[in-house]
């Protein structure tokens, strides 16, 4: 018993010293992009998340919006991917995700707030796991150099206006002050939806499987196609790039280059720092076509990873991240439209937004009541990533003059069958 009591004492002190040290070395990794400047207010709010909590310390990884894309679902499918990540494939990447309901405070309040956005989040079937939450809606549709329409004295369409209709009025706006880019439009899937719902794109067949080459996709692809035949679109925006490679028309659009961007909600902040008062821009509502005018929904989701080591400190961060208060401030400081419900019912305020900046958020929050259910249904379904890359890269092709439109759309509605089927056997 002599020797018994002091080892137990030496055991009892090691546990001491070692158990709180070994508490204190949870470290979770979070892989995030930024459009503007949100990477810098997420960093900030969780400087205060390990501020009161001493266990968890929280390392931000921050890439390029590339390797969210392409190096995230490789890391993730191989098992070596972050605890957490910011993703725009939201549906693509479900099978991975961790279903935090177990370790969440109150998992009414995220099926209160976020409820429409869990089916996003949720693989086929699944109607119940907590995954992640919205880092914010987003809702495309146009930016207009308004300063290039005084100048050229040309009437802006108004509302309610056709694609045809802005097409003839910017390309008369760029002959007038000589810019170079009538109208440009992200080369991305996601952005080429929102003129091809206008279009009365039904995506689905029948059987509720995709069909994606429709007549309303055509009007679309053909009004693409003709616009980059007559120069109201330009091949040196999506003629710099091949494949499933994504090119925006950021640096054009803020260096007065380009009289209508067809992009979304998500560049507001940027150009409210980048343009300043270089010149007027304004937000317009998504213009009309045969289908009507809704926009394209979507937007990032902060998802955690069911690889983690440390699933209850991840709920514990999001709970924190996903709170009404901390959240509000986050879209406030990053000038997002909310994808909390309560917060979009509430309002948010933009204190640090410019009347610019604040008008066009008005006006995409004003488009998002507008989204017809067609285009979230889109947004949402789990393959939705592959058919956007495979329009995006075999349309380009027809653009660079490498194949004709008819075979592109022969070799969209295969790639698009082959790659579900591929997905499917994994």
């Amino acid at each position: 018993m002599r020797l018994f009591k002091p080892l137990m004492l030496a055991l009892l002190s090691a546990a001491a010293i070692w158990g709180p040290a070994r508490a204190e070395t949870a470290t979770i990794r979070m892989t995030w992009y930024s459009d503007g400047n949100e990477g810098e207010v997420m960093a900030d709010l969780l400087k205060r998340f390990e501020e009161q909590n001493k266990d968890v310390k929280v390392v931000l990884d921050q890439v390029p919006f590339k390797a969210i894309n392409e190096n995230l679902p490789v890391q993730v499918a191989s098992g070596q991917g972050p605890d957490i990540a910011r993703v725009v494939d939201i549906g693509g990447l479900s099978r991975y995700y961790l279903d935090m309901r177990p370790h969440l405070k109150d998992a009414a309040y995220w099926e209160q707030n976020f409820g429409p956005f869990l089916e996003w989040m949720r693989p086929a079937g699944d109607t119940q796991s907590i995954p992640g939450f919205m880092t914010q809606l987003t809702v495309t549709g146009p930016f207009v150099n308004k300063t290039l329409f005084d100048q050229a004295k040309v009437p802006m369409p108004g509302a309610k206006a056709t694609w045809e209709d802005w097409a003839k009025a910017t390309k008369e706006v760029a002959a007038k002050v000589q810019v170079p880019f009538p109208i440009a439009l992200d080369r991305s899937g996601h952005r080429f939806y929102s003129l091809a719902m206008s279009q009365g794109t039904k995506v689905f067949g029948a059987n509720g499987e995709p069909e994606v080459v429709d007549e309303g996709f055509k009007r679309a692809a053909q009004l693409v196609y003709d616009w980059h035949a007559s120069g109201v679109m330009s091949k040196e925006l999506w003629g710099s790039v091949s494949g499933t490679a994504y090119r925006g028309a950021n640096d054009e659009f803020k260096n007065a280059q380009v009289v209508l961007y067809l992009s979304g909600s998500w560049q507001t902040s940027q150009f409210d720092k980048t343009v300043g008062n270089a010149f007027d821009w304004i937000v317009v509502p998504n213009p009309c076509g045969p289908g009507g005018c809704s926009s394209m929904p979507g937007g990032a989701a902060l998802v955690a990873f069911k690889s983690t080591q440390h699933p209850k400190e991840v709920a514990r961060l999001m709970d924190y991240l996903a709170s009404e208060p901390v959240l509000s401030e986050f879209y406030s400081r990053t000038l997002f439209v909310p994808g909390h419900l309560g917060l979009a019912k509430k309002g948010v305020a933009y204190p640090s937004a410019s009347p610019q900046a604040a008008a066009a958020l008005k006006t995409f929050t004003a488009s998002a009541s507008e989204i017809s259910p067609l285009a979230y249904r889109t947004q949402g379904y789990t393959n939705s990533r592959i058919i956007f890359n495979a329009v995006i890269s075999r349309l380009g092709q027809a653009i660079a003059g490498e194949t004709t439109l008819d075979e592109a759309y022969k070799r969209i509605t295969s790639d698009v069958a082959q790659q579900i089927a591929e997905r499917a056997k994994k």
